[in-house]
């Protein structure tokens, strides 16, 4: 278990916590209590007994038969609440609607958080709406055009990637770190990254770093169907997103006296 600034962490706690991820990242495929306490290490009647705690206030869920368990509602609770914190998310909204009024596209914000991404707020085409927000989710940070702003933002030896194989969502996922980094480098150039069906088919996307932080750990994005896209297209959403970006920058900025809370 890390240590942070000298203070030894409280197992108990560690442990709870990665519970709650690991039910998170399961989305709508419930665990037993038996996979849990495999995939984590833990004694069987250990895990029964921090479940049950976890289940009595809220942030797990059970089925009727008490065998199948789930996130529960606490966690929404707690995450909702974290955007509507963050001065950051607020401050950028009112900017993601006019983006979505000027380009007619889906507009997406996203932090960075280790070797993926996470989406703090979306603003969907009304030409084409998702099913399910993508509010809360999170994407390697080298499959798209977030991730890859944010990782061009950083020293090719300090990207925060993992030391499996990168994985690929599509099959045009950058799955080789020499192709990623020639891509990342075409970033730094351009100014903004593009994605090609790198995380959907048929969709593409162009992420902005947002530069109130050094290095920058939000980033925005116009993400619009391959079927659309064409070359005049393509350069309206840059000007306009480059705009935006200008925008929210200033407003952010620590001269503005934005304040710097993570």
């Amino acid at each position: 278990m890390p240590e942070n600034s000298g203070v030894r962490g409280v197992k108990s706690a560690a442990r709870t916590v990665a519970l709650l991820e690991l039910l998170a990242t399961r989305g709508d495929r419930p665990a037993r209590l038996d996979e849990l306490a495999e995939d984590l290490a833990v004694p069987r009647s250990s895990m029964y007994q921090l479940l049950q705690t976890l289940v009595d206030c809220g942030w797990v869920r059970s089925d009727k038969t008490g065998s199948l368990y789930g996130i529960g509602i606490r966690a929404l609770h707690t995450g909702t609440s974290y955007l509507d914190s963050d001065p950051h998310v607020r401050t950028a909204r009112p900017y993601l609607d006019k983006a979505s009024d000027a380009l007619g596209e889906t507009i997406h914000l996203a932090r960075l958080d280790g070797p993926n991404v996470i989406y703090l707020a979306t603003r969907e085409s009304h030409e084409y709406l998702r099913t399910i927000s993508r509010v809360g989710r999170r994407i390697p940070a080298h499959a798209g055009a977030l991730g890859k702003a944010l990782l061009a933002e950083r020293p090719d030896d300090q990207l925060p990637l993992p030391n499996a194989p990168l994985v690929a969502l599509t099959e045009n996922t950058h799955t080789e770190r020499a192709a990623l980094l020639a891509d990342l480098a075409g970033v730094r150039k351009r100014g903004y990254s593009v994605d090609y069906e790198e995380t959907v088919s048929g969709i593409a996307g162009f992420g902005f770093a947002l530069r109130y932080d050094t290095p920058a750990i939000d980033a925005i994005s116009c993400s619009v169907p391959v079927t659309r896209l064409s070359e005049g297209h393509s350069a309206r959403i840059v000007e306009v997103m480059h705009e935006i970006r200008t925008e929210i920058e200033t407003v952010l900025s620590p001269a503005a006296g934005a304040p710097d809370w993570r």
